[in-house]
């Protein structure tokens, strides 16, 4: 029976709790509806933090490689806010990551308030709100994040003082929240709309869910109607109970347990105007104060009071709340409880008071009459440490009444008292707009010595009379070995602050001297080094050494010392001997350096296996062990000298339609393109010999090696033209291959030029002057064979023509439509598929002209357009021709008129 009722019981307060929660559900229908511009979609989207985020990372001053720099320093993506960089595509929906902010944060562009507020705009995203809550909960977060640019940043100087106070009420994530839940105090009033849960425990098991009617009563099983309305929690309790006694005698035992509790708070509107963000009527809970009416308007302006907040129940003004008691010290004894219909009035400010300097917070603070700079001192935190004591400055605009006519309006007062020396801020009265400025102690230093130099701990010494010289050197450690004991210097501080110098000269390491030596405030100490004053010793070391250069010279340094210290010799290092330049001992003769020639042996090989071989390439006999240490002198240069006959291997690329293509190194220096095409297993059937395409590095730099992806190809044609089209005489460079740089980067690295040679000729006979001697970075490229011929430029239909043998470039032209009317038959050219190129030669009448025959595929025959050209450039001749038509012009007319 009793397991029962308890199940019961627990029902019923299951249901009461649901019913709190569906009062809550009610609380979020009665929002505000959606401000003006704003869709269910937006809100639900959220774009805002995004927006924001590239709004304040565009506006910090970082350029995105400084932003990049400090994300991967910190150990975060570097490209984790390429999204809101400047630059970045807008139109694109960007979602922030969980750790966006945190990233953010470690910039130091944001302070901790925009911070604070961005993750509760964050928070939005995930949040399942109606949408009438969630855009009032949007409009609110704006404010905040207004509120934070106001304020500043923490990049960001904060010379512009803001009111004291504002901003509290302006931050969603500090934002008061009236309890919906939960217990209330006895002190709460009851009225219609609250719910009360009975509970009796003990000789009986109940649970009595009743709500107060319009009327003001509850009924309640048991004991009856009874009047709750206008009573507060503690009164009902006790006239409930006296009426449960009757029924239930194990109250009145103590074997019955009663309590009354309220499970679900009544609604109570109240309304907020005047000087407020937001003014309007508001939906509060019945235990929602004036600082719960505050938070949910916005909080006053700028220049609405914080201190003068009153609050009128009907005709009468029932409060007057100062809310600097709550935002100073965190109390709140002037924040009356609300009631349904009560009017909540922001009045301007009567005035303000700014104060700046050596406080804790500086700002502008409302002034209330009768307060004091003692009053405002306290409101900003005090003074700190670091505040001058002597004065306290207050700026002041006179009143109207106070004005003379003549004379200043503003006038700056000095605050100067014993109270203010003792550290306590006299009560001196303040004026409305009064600036008060608190100055900073002086920041010259006094009461010290600084010891600087050779010792072994330098800085400052606090200064007490009678210090001597020996003393202030004990401190710091004694003097080290290379100081000069000679000559300490000692700067001393004159009245016209100007220094004088004095030198001691002290016995030993300890600073003894032989007659004490007084220092006075502020005296500067500088131990000389020896080191210091002598001029830097070193020795040069070139040639074939890892890293030239100069070395620090220090006494017994060798020669073998000196090229360790260059971090060895190279592989092309000439290991018989070396030559160091000194410095003559007389230069009556005009000698400028003496030379002299030292052995070097294999030990200077350093990079040896297990076994002691030398694991580089080989090199030229050498001694073996036994060299005689050189000593070196300052300022020597050591040459180590390359050997002569050094080299290493030269690597040609062999590509294209042959049998092994690659790249092969030259076995000696006198072979030449034939003998390589035979190493390579000479050329496939389908090679071409006739268009065989050579390249060599051409210009002052130093050959290097070719890529491996044909890096003598010949230059791309139209389909079908073969490889030779476009190739041109000897300065015509190779076409890219695949993984080359592009023409402006390519030609800062090398040039390769094409070289023509008759391949058929040199295939015939050995011999043959196209034979050439191959070099390190040539390239040779053996095209397929091609049938057609490419016919460009001044022709009626240029194109492909396919190849005739014997035919020469007339032909060819006639095939591709014959000459057009601006043809310059003179000048036509044909470039052989080898890269030689043979041009028509005119013959004076009656001799033919001499065609050259196009000898294979591949060729290109190229007509150019017939110009007025002049020896570096297009021709002046019209231009000429017109001032001379001109001229003639003018000289008729002038006989005419003449005549």
């Amino acid at each position: 029976m009793t397991r029962t009722f308890i199940a019961q019981s627990l029902r019923r307060i299951a249901a009461a709790a649901g019913l709190v929660l569906a009062a809550h559900g009610s609380l979020d229908a009665q929002m505000p509806q959606l401000p003006p511009g704003l869709s269910p979609e937006t809100l639900k989207n959220n774009p805002d933090l995004a927006s924001q985020l590239r709004q304040r990372l565009q506006g910090s001053g970082l350029t995105p490689d400084q932003v990049r720099a400090r994300l991967r320093a910190t150990g975060y993506p570097e490209d984790m806010l390429d999204s809101y960089l400047l630059g970045a595509d807008t139109t694109r929906r960007v979602t922030p990551a969980p750790n966006t902010l945190d990233a953010i944060r470690t910039l130091g562009i944001l302070s901790e308030e925009s911070i604070d507020s961005l993750r509760a705009l964050d928070s939005l995203r995930t949040r399942r709100l109606p949408d009438a809550q969630r855009a009032e909960l949007l409009e609110r977060l704006r404010d905040s994040l207004r509120t934070d640019s106001l304020l500043g940043d923490s990049t960001r100087s904060r010379t512009t003082l803001r009111v004291f106070g504002l901003d509290v009420f302006r931050r969603l994530s500090t934002r008061f929240q009236p309890r919906e839940l939960g217990p209330v105090d006895e002190a709460y009033r009851l009225g219609p709309g609250d719910e009360l849960v009975v509970l009796l425990t003990g000789d009986v098991e109940l649970a009595h869910q009743v709500e107060v009617t319009r009327d003001g009563f509850v009924v309640v099983p048991q004991a009856g109607q009874l009047p709750a309305g206008g009573l507060t929690l503690g009164q009902f309790r006790a006239a409930l109970r006296a009426r449960l006694v009757r029924s239930y005698s194990g109250i009145g035992r103590g074997t019955t347990q009663f309590d009354v509790t309220v499970s679900r708070l009544r609604t109570i509107q109240v309304y907020v105007v005047g000087e407020v963000l937001r003014p309007g009527a508001y939906q509060l809970t019945a235990t929602g104060t004036v600082l719960s009416a505050l938070y949910a308007a916005g909080g006053p302006r700028e220049l609405g009071s914080l201190r003068a907040i009153g609050v009128r129940r009907g005709t009468k003004q029932v409060a007057a709340v100062d809310a600097y008691e709550y935002l100073l010290e965190g109390v709140a004894r002037q924040d009356i409880r609300l009631e349904s219909g009560d009017v909540v009035v922001v009045p301007p400010a009567a005035g303000y008071a700014k104060i700046v300097g050596q406080v804790g917070r500086p700002a502008i603070y409302e002034r209330r009459d009768g307060e004091t700079l003692q009053d405002l001192v306290r409101h900003a935190g005090g003074l700190l440490a670091d505040a001058s004591t002597a004065r306290i400055q207050v700026h002041r605009i006179l009143a109207p009444g106070e004005r003379s006519g003549v004379g200043p309006v503003r006038v700056v007062l000095d605050v100067s008292s014993d109270e203010l020396r003792s550290g306590i801020v006299p009560a001196v009265p303040l004026a409305r707009g009064d600036s008060v400025i608190v100055l900073p102690v002086p920041a010259r230093s006094m009461q010290f010595v600084s010891v600087l130099g050779s010792v072994w701990v330098t800085g400052r010494q606090g200064f007490t009379p009678g210090l001597t010289l020996q003393e202030a050197l004990r401190r710091a450690g004694g003097l080290r070995p290379e100081a000069l004991l000679d000559r300490v210097l000692v700067a001393r501080l004159g009245a016209d602050s100007s220094r004088r110098m004095l030198r001691v000269a002290v016995r030993d390491s300890a600073g003894r001297t032989d007659e004490p030596f007084v220092l006075q405030d502020q005296d500067e100490i500088t131990v000389v080094s020896r080191l210091a004053a002598r001029p830097a010793r070193y020795v040069s070391v070139t040639g074939a050494v890892r890293r030239p250069g100069r070395i620090v010279f220090r006494d017994g340094m060798t020669l073998r010392d000196a090229v360790l210290l260059s971090e060895g010799i190279t592989e092309d290092a000439w290991l018989r001997e070396a030559e160091i330049a000194r410095l003559p001992a007389d230069r009556k003769g005009g000698e400028l350096a003496t030379t002299l020639r030292v052995p070097l042996d294999s030990t200077y090989l350093t990079d040896r296996r297990a076994d002691g071989s030398y694991l580089g390439p080989p090199t030229e006999p050498t001694r073996g062990g036994g060299a005689a240490e050189v000593p070196l002198h300052p300022y020597d240069n050591v040459l180590i000298m390359r050997s002569p006959e050094f080299e290493l291997q030269r690597l040609v690329h062999v590509t294209g339609q042959v049998r092994y293509p690659g790249r092969y190194a030259l076995r000696s220096r006198d072979e030449r393109v034939r003998d390589l095409i035979e190493r390579a297993g000479g050329l496939t059937a389908a090679g071409a010999p006739e268009a065989l395409a050579f390249f060599r590095v051409s210009g002052p730099q130093r050959p290097r090696e070719m890529p491996t992806s044909q890096p003598g190809a010949a230059a791309p044609a139209p389909a079908g033209a073969g490889a030779g089209i476009g190739a041109g005489a000897s300065a015509m460079r190779a076409p890219l291959a695949p993984g080359q740089l592009p023409d402006s980067l390519q030609e800062q690295r090398d040039l390769r030029l094409r070289v023509g040679i008759d391949y058929v000729a040199v295939g015939r006979d050995a011999r043959h002057r196209d034979n050439l001697l191959l070099a390190a970075g040539d390239s040779i490229h053996v095209p397929e064979r091609s049938q057609t011929v490419f016919v460009r430029g001044a022709v009626n239909a240029p194109g492909l023509v396919a190849f005739a043998p014997g035919r020469d470039v007339e032909w060819y032209v006639h095939a591709a439509g014959g000459f057009s009317p601006r043809a310059d038959l003179r000048r036509t050219y044909v470039t052989q598929a080898s890269g030689r190129t043979e041009s028509v030669v005119r013959r004076p009448f009656p001799f033919a002209d001499s065609r050259p025959l196009v000898h294979s595929g591949g060729s290109v025959v190229t007509v150019p357009e017939r110009m007025l050209m002049g020896p570096s450039g297009p021709s002046q001749l019209p231009q000429v021709l017109g001032a001379i038509a001109s001229l003639v012009g003018a000289i008729v007319t002038v006989l005419v008129v003449t005549r």
